[in-house]
């Protein structure tokens, strides 16, 4: 009994401290990639599909540290009820459509659509973001222009930006701004270690000797947090 209590008061704290984002998109559009390109930095040619796969990052909530878990949910219309549960739990969705492919961005409306009715009057203040990866293709492969998914967003009145998981073009900005477009409480992705560790060693530095480090940027790493909603280093 008091393992089985014991459990449950662990569990209790990590599920409330989650910050849940859901990625979502036809099968082939670099939903994977995208999330391996910021989780790991990394990126793989060849398509594998996915059933559903969870990644997780430390991230600061409230000034608190708590967990950043993103979904990346299957291409496949076979798992309806995945599909739902995971609506149901996420607090951020990204919509994720291929440039080269308009049948993709076509496959993302039912999806909106139960979005906007599992989350009902809430879907205002829930951060969602269209996003047009393999932006790095060329005009040729296109189907989908940038001020076509600019449009489809405008119609849904959500966020829009392209990207490329292969060249890591605007990557870590889909994520920064997602946490950014957050209403109910302050997210932000948590600094490196080392180089807080560095940024306070740099101002102890500046304190002592009254110089600023070579890389002239003290001003920006003591202000720059308290400015900025949700900062990457």
């Amino acid at each position: 009994m008091t393992e089985q209590k014991n459990q449950v008061t662990r569990a209790a704290p990590e599920q409330s401290n989650d910050y849940r984002v859901v990625v979502f998109g036809a099968g082939g559009v670099g939903k994977s990639s995208l999330v391996l390109r910021f989780i790991k930095g990394t990126f793989r040619e060849s398509y594998i599909p996915t059933i559903e796969d969870t990644y997780r990052q430390v991230i600061s909530c409230n000034k608190n540290i708590c967990t950043l878990q993103i979904t990346d949910t299957t291409g496949s219309h076979q798992f309806p009820a995945m599909q739902r549960l995971s609506i149901s739990k996420g607090h951020a969705f990204i919509l994720v459509y291929s440039v080269c492919s308009k049948q993709s961005l076509e496959e993302l409306r039912p999806i909106w659509a139960l979005i906007k009715e599992l989350k009902g009057a809430d879907i205002p203040n829930i951060p969602v973001m269209l996003v047009g990866n393999k932006c790095d293709e060329t005009a040729e492969l296109r189907e989908v222009s940038q001020a076509e998914g600019q449009a489809q967003a405008t119609t849904w009145s959500i966020s829009f930006m392209e990207t490329s998981a292969k060249t890591n073009h605007n990557v870590t900005e889909l994520f920064q701004e997602l946490l950014n477009m957050e209403k109910t409480r302050t997210v932000s992705l948590q600094l490196d270690t080392k180089k807080q560790k560095k940024q306070k060693k740099e101002k102890k530095s500046k304190d002592t000797n009254g110089t600023i480090p070579e890389n002239g940027d003290a001003g920006a790493s003591a202000s720059g947090g308290a400015k900025e909603k949700c900062r990457v280093m």
